[in-house]
């Protein structure tokens, strides 16, 4: 399967994005750390941001709601919201983002592959315009969540 430390980007039309990486665990790991709050506060929020994750509510079924809300305090922090639209365990999640008026539907598969997962995260935007401002920082973001969680896997 290869290490699978590298992601690949693709803009696909005028509205969606995706991201594809391999990890060394299988599907059901892989599924588990997007479904469980403990597990979710452990690699979700980019380190190196200084933002932390410091709640997670999720009830991940078809109408469930989530809400994860960033920061240091009750006063300084923000919180993203949104439903889940389909809950597949363990293969696929598609989610709302609610916190904006131009929030994107997140699809997120787990494919098993020789012991392993093939994730694709892809986000589908309601205009070019939030898809670009989305995608600005997005590539550093997911990357270093991406190996958080892959750190996560492995330990």
């Amino acid at each position: 399967m290869g290490q699978g430390t590298e992601i690949q980007f693709e803009r696909i039309g005028d509205l969606e994005l995706a991201a594809t990486r391999l990890f060394a665990a299988p599907a059901p790991a892989v599924f588990a750390a997007w479904t469980q709050p403990d597990l979710m506060m452990q690699w979700w929020a980019p380190k190196s941001m200084g933002v932390p994750l410091r709640a997670c509510e999720m009830d991940v079924r078809t109408g469930g709601q989530y809400r994860l809300e960033f920061g240091q305090d009750a006063e300084n922090s923000m919180a993203f919201v949104g439903r889940y639209l389909e809950a597949e365990p363990p293969h696929r999640l598609v989610w709302t983002n609610e916190e904006t008026g131009d929030g994107a539907v997140t699809t997120v598969t787990f494919e098993d592959q020789g012991g392993g997962t093939r994730l694709v995260f892809h986000e589908r935007y309601p205009t070019r315009e939030a898809r670009d401002e989305a995608c600005a920082g997005m590539e550093g973001g997911l990357a270093e969540q991406f190996a958080q969680l892959d750190d996560l896997l492995r330990g």
